[in-house]
C-alpha cells in the first residue's frame, strides 16, 4: 500500500492510499479520484514530505485529542519557514468544524468506520486515531478516510 499527497487542478491538497503507483495511475486516468473539497477529478500526485513517526495524542478533559495525532510543526514545509498564518487559521477552523459536527471515537476509529460502512451503526461523521496499517486496511475494504493535520486549538 502506498500513501500519496494529492492535488486537484484547483490546488486543493488531500491524501490518498493506493495498492501501488499503477493503481493510482489507473484510477486517476479513469477519473475515479475526486477532490473532497471541490469534486474535481483532475488529480495529480503532489510533492510529499518524508514520513515521520506518529506520537500518542494528548487528550483533553473530554477525551478528545489536544495535540495532533501526527505532529505538525510550525516550521513544516521549507526549512526555516513558519507555517503561514492563513494556513494555520484554516487548519484551526477545520479542527473546530470537525469537533463540532463529528463524533470523537478515539482509538476505535477503524472499528467504528467499519460499523458505519456495514450499516451496523448510523451514518455520521467521526474522527479519532488509527495506525497507518489500520488506514491501509480500511482503504483495502473500500472505506474512505482522510487524515488531516491536527493543530492545537486556536484558544490554547
Amino acid at each position: 500500500m502506498i500513501h500519496y499527497q494529492l492535488r486537484c487542478s484547483a490546488e486543493h491538497g488531500f491524501d490518498g492510499w493506493f495498492r501501488d503507483s499503477a493503481a493510482f495511475d489507473a484510477q486517476a486516468g479513469r477519473g475515479l479520484i475526486e477532490c473532497p473539497a471541490c469534486g474535481d477529478t483532475r488529480v495529480n500526485r503532489a510533492l510529499m514530505a518524508p514520513r515521520i513517526a506518529k506520537a500518542r495524542p494528548v487528550l483533553d478533559a473530554a477525551g478528545a485529542p489536544d495535540a495532533p495525532p501526527v505532529p505538525v510543526k510550525p516550521d513544516a514545509g521549507k526549512a526555516g519557514a513558519a507555517l503561514p498564518d492563513g494556513v494555520r487559521a484554516a487548519l484551526q477552523k477545520l479542527r473546530a468544524e470537525v469537533e463540532s459536527k463529528c463524533d470523537y471515537v478515539g482509538p476505535n476509529f477503524a472499528e467504528e468506520a467499519r460499523r458505519i460502512h456495514r450499516g451496523d451503526a448510523g451514518p455520521r461523521g467521526i474522527y479519532g486515531e488509527s495506525t497507518p496499517e489500520q488506514a491501509e486496511a480500511l482503504a483495502d475494504e473500500g472505506i474512505e478516510v482522510a487524515r488531516i493535520p491536527w493543530l492545537p486549538r486556536a484558544d490554547s
